[in-house]
């Protein structure tokens, strides 16, 4: 039996790209799932960009109170989305249309076991254990604003920020994308929470999860397009790779790594939301608390924010 899944939409300005990502994820040939859009504070129209889907009983839009960076939006979501599995689609994304499905029904799989050809002490685990699959991830295509398309097949380079030297030959350094394509077993945030608040949030959670022997599956098909375009963070001069916050951001990364290397521990992070980050919920009744990792007050707060909707619903 496949797990319910929660497509999560985190958006800033983005009312012209909105539509087209709804209706690809609602489109997803999975059958249980919600579609959660996040809004971060946005400035313009997203509002009346997504006002047709309202009727829908798997839609719901979050506004927050204000732009709080991709990174707490995807949290909000990770929060909202109850025991689904959950899965991050940019709103520039083009997922084939049975890429929910097919990573859910891997990650329902009831017989992966630990072979003992593998180091599994190393990750926490012994020979012949039965595996709980974290994260499912798929290849891509990734298509660049002047044109370029890379396909995104490079398992290996999940391992980059601890094993740089099996990067040569890459035409696209790093593998800072791949864990966007993935399905998160509820479980896996109960264990490491969610994403840190800095614009590497995806390279770091998806260092934790591989150093804390999270079990990862890769399907190795192109079931998902990322499109790059020009106002995307890592387009911006401000956010870019070369940028200065997204090099500190990455020394924070590698310190981890550093750490790791010498205790071989990872330490989770809880989700930290500020009071009163939600300024609103559309159909409540399709979400429900978590029980990701969080701290007492983010927790409070999202209960808080469903029980007031809920009730404006009703009212």
């Amino acid at each position: 039996m496949t797990l319910p899944v929660a497509v999560v939409i985190p958006s800033y300005n983005r009312q012209h790209l909105l539509p087209q990502a709804i209706r690809a994820a609602l489109s997803q040939s999975h059958i249980d799932k919600v579609v959660i859009v996040v809004d971060d504070g946005s400035q313009d129209d997203t509002h009346a960009a997504v006002a047709q889907f309202r009727d829908d009983p798997r839609f719901c839009l979050v506004r927050l109170a204000r732009n709080m960076g991709t990174a707490r939006a995807k949290n909000v979501g990770i929060m909202l989305a109850g025991q689904r599995a959950v899965t991050f689609h940019d709103s520039d994304d083009l997922p084939h249309r049975d890429k929910v499905l097919r990573q859910a029904r891997v990650m329902a799989q009831p017989n992966i076991g630990a072979d003992p050809c593998l180091n599994w002490p190393l990750a926490h685990h012994q020979p012949g254990d039965r595996l709980q699959i974290g994260l499912v991830l798929t290849h891509h295509e990734l298509l660049m604003p002047d044109g370029r398309r890379f396909e995104i097949r490079r398992d290996l380079s999940l391992v980059d920020d601890v094993f740089p030297n099996l990067q040569m030959g890459s035409t696209v350094p790093g593998e800072w994308t791949h864990v966007n394509s993935g399905l998160f077993h509820p479980q896996l945030f109960q264990r490491l929470g969610g994403f840190s608040d800095c614009i590497e949030e995806d390279r770091e959670l998806r260092n934790r999860i591989i150093l804390s022997g999270e079990v990862v599956w890769t399907i190795p098909d192109l079931l998902l397009t990322k499109i790059e375009t020009e106002g995307a963070l890592t387009q911006d001069s401000s956010t870019d790779y070369q940028s200065e916050r997204r090099k500190q951001d990455r020394q924070r990364v590698w310190q981890q790594v550093e750490d790791w290397l010498q205790t071989r521990q990872v330490q989770p992070c809880p989700v930290d939301l500020p009071e009163g980050a939600i300024a609103e919920i559309t159909n409540p009744a399709c979400l429900a608390l978590s029980p990701a990792l969080a701290t007492d007050a983010t927790r409070d707060g999202i209960t808080a924010a469903l029980r007031s909707s809920q009730g404006q619903r009703h009212g």
